[in-house]
């Protein structure tokens, strides 16, 4: 429910001369069918402006895997909104105005670009800088475009600054079901009462940082996990990894120190070690069939606009 493929900083991907694209479809499609052979049918891939979405390529990419991936609209920002919604501003006064919506909405109802590829999920951030004025017009914008559509929102949070709590008041006020709301990453912490009152409001919480052990150990995100599900909370959370085939945040000679840093960063990761350790904290086959195919259907089931 919260994975990548390519997260990519597009103005500097045209002015370089180390991006391969064949090569890095190749290495894309290699990884997504070792997801597939451990039985991934679907994955959710969040990646909206600021991020690098280019979906011709996606449709290349999901062409050749047996892998049905979901694409977002939104926009992701821990700060200002791109420039090009900085100068195309809602009327004053009146918020539901706001192109930004309107944006989202034809992303999700009638295509991307030209590629007739609809978006089947809303993706906004909120950041350690917290609610700016900007991020809070996303949020709001991202609220009422799922009002308009039925499309679900998933968000990313800074789990530890609890800033989820401010998304779900945000959206609350604009009359958004949080039923239909997953706050990510909110597997970086074990603060269980945080997760509970998350919970507790409506919202799946994204437990969705698998592999990113520097942030929280598997140990205690694997811990956290089976403990919400012996308290019953197995209906309201998702497991991911927030992965990707090629992130271009962190210069290619790295790559090798990247892996070695975080080497369980990858689609694998859950199949391979992640439910072993669930099984051993007697978290119930029933539990994770909910986690990963029972509420990710519940979720990406289509809503009436409301």
């Amino acid at each position: 429910m919260h994975e990548h493929v390519f997260i990519l900083n597009a103005e500097f991907q045209q002015n370089r001369t180390d991006w391969d694209e064949e090569e890095r479809i190749a290495d894309a499609v290699a990884k997504l069918n070792e997801a597939a052979a451990l039985g991934v049918e679907t994955i959710v891939d969040v990646t909206v402006l600021g991020l690098g979405r280019y979906v011709p390529r996606l449709q290349r990419i999901a062409a050749a895997t047996s892998l049905n991936i979901v694409v977002a609209t939104g926009v992701y920002t821990y700060g200002d909104v791109p420039f090009w919604f900085h100068e195309r501003r809602p009327a004053r006064g009146r918020p539901e105005t706001d192109p930004m919506i309107d944006f989202f909405v034809r992303d999700i109802t009638e295509g991307i670009a030209d590629t007739g590829v609809r978006a089947g999920i809303l993706k906004c951030a909120t950041g350690e800088r917290g609610v700016t004025t900007d991020v809070e017009r996303i949020l709001r914008a991202v609220a009422r475009a799922h009002r308009a559509t039925g499309a679900p929102i998933t968000t990313h949070t800074d789990a530890a600054r609890r800033n989820g709590l401010d998304q779900q008041r945000i959206f609350a006020e604009e009359g958004v079901d949080l039923s239909h709301v997953v706050i990510g990453h909110s597997g970086d912490t074990d603060d269980l009462d945080y997760l509970r009152r998350l919970m507790d409001a409506g919202s799946t919480i994204g437990m969705d940082r698998f592999g990113i052990d520097t942030l929280l150990p598997l140990e205690r995100r694997v811990a956290t996990v089976a403990a919400l599900c012996a308290e019953g909370y197995a209906d309201r959370m998702v497991l991911s990894h927030d992965a990707a085939c090629w992130l271009d945040w962190f210069d290619p000679d790295r790559g090798d120190q990247l892996r070695t840093v975080l080497p369980n960063w990858h689609y694998r990761h859950i199949h391979e070690a992640v439910l072993p350790a669930l099984g051993r904290l007697d978290v119930r086959p029933d539990q994770v069939r909910a986690m990963l195919v029972d509420n990710p259907r519940r979720l990406l089931a289509p809503v009436q606009p409301y």
